[in-house]
């Protein structure tokens, strides 16, 4: 199995490598034409999917959904599903990353987060892998949705720097909504919405130590750095979330 069922939502269950591996076949012209998307899930944004048609169609579209939350490797034990370990966003983007140097560079575009946050992604890739090709950043205005002209400007953007790859930085849902809008007008083989890995790559933003992160626990250094904003995603969507598993587990 490639894929496992939580909340109708096919989760990878391939691992970090094989979720790279599928990335790089389209460098190689594999796969379908069309732009490849990945996309994180985890309890928070499969409970706001559920109110939010238009994100819910994004994570079911997304060719590759990344099983980035303990929550969601906790559902697969809870739902009997073969084991899932968590593939983070930052895990995925580093791992490409270091593929892209093996296989001689890629070409990048940064599209979302400010451009002080991008300039310093830019400086750290070009300090930390030569090879891969920042050919364009775009920090798109800061509002709730974009006008018809602004997203003409992102596309037009994008495809004339011909990149690789497209990460995409906007936060959910805004970011996957973004992608799953508009793929069919970007010439990109592969697309991501990363969300904070921009700040996290950037160090506008400090990950948990990784034994941190390997216990299952980097939620809660950022819920005691960033109390006001992630309070509601860890008190009341992952119960909502692990009530919701349960009753996929007992069928009802």
């Amino acid at each position: 199995m490639t894929t496992v069922n939580i909340l109708a939502y096919a989760v990878s269950s391939r691992g970090l490598q094989a979720d790279v591996d599928e990335a790089c076949r389209r460098f190689d012209g594999e796969g379908e034409v069309r732009p490849w998307s990945v996309a994180c899930a985890n309890p928070h944004s499969l409970v706001v999917a559920a109110t939010d048609p238009g994100f819910a169609g994004a994570l079911r579209n997304t060719d590759i959904l990344l099983p980035d939350g303990a929550g969601i490797v906790l559902a697969a034990r809870i739902l009997g599903l073969p084991a899932t370990h968590r593939v983070a966003g930052m895990d995925f983007f580093l791992e490409l990353t270091r593929r892209a140097r093996e296989r001689g560079g890629l070409r990048y575009f940064f599209l979302g987060s400010s451009e002080a946050v991008l300039a310093r992604v830019t400086a750290r890739l070009a300090h930390e892998f030569p090879d891969i090709v920042v050919c364009g950043t775009y920090s798109p205005p800061f509002k709730a949705a974009f006008s018809d002209a602004e997203n003409a400007d992102m596309i037009a953007a994008v495809n004339a720097a011909k990149p690789d790859v497209l990460w995409v930085g906007m936060t959910a849902p805004k970011q996957e909504t973004w992608i799953e809008t508009h793929r069919g007008s970007l010439h990109v083989p592969v697309m991501g919405a990363i969300g904070a890995v921009f700040d996290f790559y950037a160090g506008t933003r400090k990950r948990a130590p990784q034994w941190v992160c390997d216990l299952g626990l980097e939620w809660l250094p950022r819920l005691l750095r960033e109390p006001g904003r992630l309070w509601r995603r860890n008190f009341i969507s992952t119960p909502i979330f692990l009530a919701r598993v349960l009753k996929q587990r007992f069928g009802r």
